[in-house]
Protein backbone atom coordinates (compact mmCIF):
# COMPACT_ATOMS: atom_id res chain seq x y z
CA UNK A 1 0.00 0.00 0.00
CA UNK A 2 1.35 3.38 -0.97
CA UNK A 3 1.40 6.40 1.24
CA UNK A 4 0.18 9.76 0.01
CA UNK A 5 3.79 10.93 -0.35
CA UNK A 6 4.73 7.89 -2.43
CA UNK A 7 1.74 8.46 -4.70
CA UNK A 8 2.76 12.09 -5.23
CA UNK A 9 6.32 11.07 -6.04
CA UNK A 10 5.13 8.49 -8.57
CA UNK A 11 2.72 10.98 -10.12
CA UNK A 12 5.61 13.43 -10.46
CA UNK A 13 7.73 10.79 -12.17
CA UNK A 14 4.98 9.93 -14.65
CA UNK A 15 4.34 13.59 -15.46
CA UNK A 16 8.07 14.23 -15.79
CA UNK A 17 8.52 11.38 -18.25
CA UNK A 18 5.58 12.57 -20.34
CA UNK A 19 6.92 16.12 -20.37
CA UNK A 20 10.36 14.84 -21.36
CA UNK A 21 8.94 12.83 -24.25
CA UNK A 22 7.00 15.85 -25.48
CA UNK A 23 10.09 18.07 -25.32
CA UNK A 24 12.07 15.43 -27.20
CA UNK A 25 9.44 15.23 -29.94
CA UNK A 26 9.46 19.01 -30.33
CA UNK A 27 13.25 19.24 -30.47
CA UNK A 28 13.48 16.43 -33.03
CA UNK A 29 10.89 18.14 -35.21
CA UNK A 30 12.86 21.40 -34.97
CA UNK A 31 16.00 19.58 -36.14
CA UNK A 32 14.10 18.11 -39.08
CA UNK A 33 12.60 21.48 -39.99
CA UNK A 34 15.96 23.27 -39.80
CA UNK A 35 17.50 20.61 -41.99
CA UNK A 36 14.75 20.89 -44.56
CA UNK A 37 13.95 24.63 -44.50
CA UNK A 38 16.98 26.33 -42.95
CA UNK A 39 16.88 28.78 -40.08
CA UNK A 40 13.48 28.98 -38.38
CA UNK A 41 11.75 32.08 -37.10
CA UNK A 42 11.28 32.45 -33.35
CA UNK A 43 7.53 32.17 -33.95
CA UNK A 44 7.90 28.74 -35.56
CA UNK A 45 10.18 27.55 -32.74
CA UNK A 46 7.71 28.75 -30.11
CA UNK A 47 4.78 27.18 -31.94
CA UNK A 48 6.52 23.81 -32.16
CA UNK A 49 7.69 23.87 -28.54
CA UNK A 50 4.20 24.66 -27.27
CA UNK A 51 2.36 22.02 -29.33
CA UNK A 52 0.90 18.81 -27.98
CA UNK A 53 2.07 15.37 -29.05
CA UNK A 54 -0.67 14.77 -31.63
CA UNK A 55 0.01 18.09 -33.35
CA UNK A 56 3.77 17.44 -33.39
CA UNK A 57 3.16 14.07 -35.02
CA UNK A 58 0.90 15.62 -37.65
CA UNK A 59 3.46 18.33 -38.41
CA UNK A 60 6.26 15.76 -38.63
CA UNK A 61 4.23 13.79 -41.16
CA UNK A 62 3.47 16.92 -43.17
CA UNK A 63 7.14 17.92 -43.11
CA UNK A 64 7.87 14.98 -45.42
CA UNK A 65 5.93 16.54 -48.29
CA UNK A 66 5.89 20.25 -47.44
CA UNK A 67 7.67 22.51 -49.92
CA UNK A 68 7.71 25.49 -47.55
CA UNK A 69 7.39 25.94 -43.82
CA UNK A 70 3.92 27.48 -44.20
CA UNK A 71 2.61 24.21 -45.66
CA UNK A 72 3.38 22.53 -42.37
CA UNK A 73 0.89 24.51 -40.33
CA UNK A 74 -1.91 24.58 -42.90
CA UNK A 75 -5.07 22.53 -42.76
CA UNK A 76 -4.68 18.83 -43.60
Amino acid sequence: MWTGAQQLVEQGRVEGRAEGRLEGQAELLLVLLRTRFGELTPEVVTRVRSADSARLEAWATRSLSATRIGDLFGAP
